[in-house]
This record gives C-alpha cells, structure tokens and sequence, in this order.
C-alpha cells in the first residue's frame, strides 16, 4: 500500500434472514426497519399470496374449491418490488397494495394459501427474489425459515398476545373494517388454527430460530434486537 492509501473498505456479507410468524406480530414493520438499517432488500411474502387471493377473487374462482384454486394458480403474473423504503406488489401489471389487505381477503387467503400448487409457484417466486439479492435479504412469511429457505443465515420467529395482534392488524385494514378489533382477533386466531394445521408448508417455528415476543416491545426494541443478531451473523462470515 502506498503511503497515505486509505484502505479499501470490505463490503458487508450478504446475509440472508428469515422473518417468520403469525399476522400482527410486527412482522412488516419490523423487516422493513431492519432491511432499511442493514442496506438489505426486503420481501413480504405474504403480500404475495394475499396477492393471488386478490387475483382469484377478482377473477371468480371459488377459493373453497381446491382444484379450481390449483389449476387457476400458474395464471396471475406477480412482481415484488424489494425496497424496504417502498416495496410494492402488481397483479398482471396492476397495483394490488391496497385491495390485498381487505378483510375479504383476509378471510379466504389461507384456503388458497394452503393449495400445494399455489405454494410451489409462490416458493419458487420467493427463492429467485432471494437469489437474485446481491447484498442480501429480509423475508418475512410463515413458513421461510422451515420451507423456503431453509439455510437462512438468520432465522427470527415473532410472537405477540391475541390482543396486541389484533389491534395492529386492525390498524391495517381499510375503511369500516378497520373499527372492529374484536372481529379482527377472531379472524387472526382462526387463521392461525388454519396456517398451523395445513398440511403444506404450515406456519411453525424453525428448529434453530430465535422466538422474539413483541407484545410488550416497541418497534424500536425489536429492530434493535433482530438488527444485533444479522450484524453479529455478518461479522462471523
């Protein structure tokens, strides 16, 4: 090195991490923060199969009908933006961030999310978003650090009361459906006896992922702690 040369400074590792747990826990929020603090991408995986929910929704398919939902499931184009700052979801081109968070498709996206077919071709949309994030990624789902990505670098599984769940979830909602928390606390609980029993890819803790309980936390302290843990799994590559 030449005198007066600064170093070159080391880019980071890239690191995966793998944000897992039942709605209203904090998963968004807290991914975005963290992926926005570490310079990583970002992936709500559950946008995308709210997303095709939408998509079956719209286009008349009965999503209590397994091989309807099966057949329908290669057909809607999906496309992921992956920055924290201001990620996005289309259907076949259209803007699909706000009618995705409905109660209507609250209510009817684990029938179709537990339709193998619609698992594989979403599994196989989330990996190559994964794949092609050079400097790493946070994706947050039910099932990344068990089925889709297993040898995450980071595996974190969020946790919250019934109750807190709730009240955050209703503040995501849309119009009318925004008031009524105790009609979002049993939607919640019904879809986690439905995410946890489905036979494909059900929503459960990894073997090696870390259990974080939000219920009492505020944002900030879950970022801080989630955000510890990457940069200590960056530091040991």
């Amino acid at each position: 090195m030449e005198n007066g040369a600064t170093p070159a400074r080391t880019a980071p590792a890239a690191v995966i991490v793998a944000i897992d747990g039942p709605s209203g826990t904090g998963k968004s929020s807290t991914s975005k923060a963290v992926a926005a603090r570490l310079g990583l991408s970002y992936l709500d995986t559950g946008a995308q199969y709210r997303a095709m929910t939408w998509w079956m929704i719209s286009n008349g398919i009965d999503v209590t009908d397994a091989v309807a939902v099966a057949t329908a499931a290669g057909k809607p184009v999906l496309v992921s933006g992956t920055d924290p700052a201001g990620p996005t979801i289309t259907v076949d081109g259209t803007d699909a961030s706000a009618p995705i968070r409905t109660q209507d498709v609250t209510a009817k996206v684990s029938a179709v999310s537990a339709v193998s077919e619609v698992r594989s071709v979403v599994t196989e949309l989330q990996r190559s978003i994964a794949a092609a994030a050079a400097n790493g990624i946070v994706v947050e789902g039910r099932d990344i650090g068990t089925t889709v990505l297993p040898d995450a670098d980071v595996k974190i599984f969020l946790t919250a009361s019934p109750e807190a769940r709730a009240a955050r979830r209703s503040g995501e909602l849309t119009g009318k459906e925004a008031t009524d928390v105790a009609a979002t606390k049993d939607a919640l609980i019904k879809r986690d006896t439905a995410d946890s029993s489905r036979k494909t890819s059900p929503l459960a803790k990894a073997d090696d992922a870390i259990e974080v309980d939000t219920t009492e936390l505020t944002l900030q302290q879950v970022v801080e702690r989630v955000v510890a843990l990457v940069e200590e799994k960056r530091a040991a590559k």
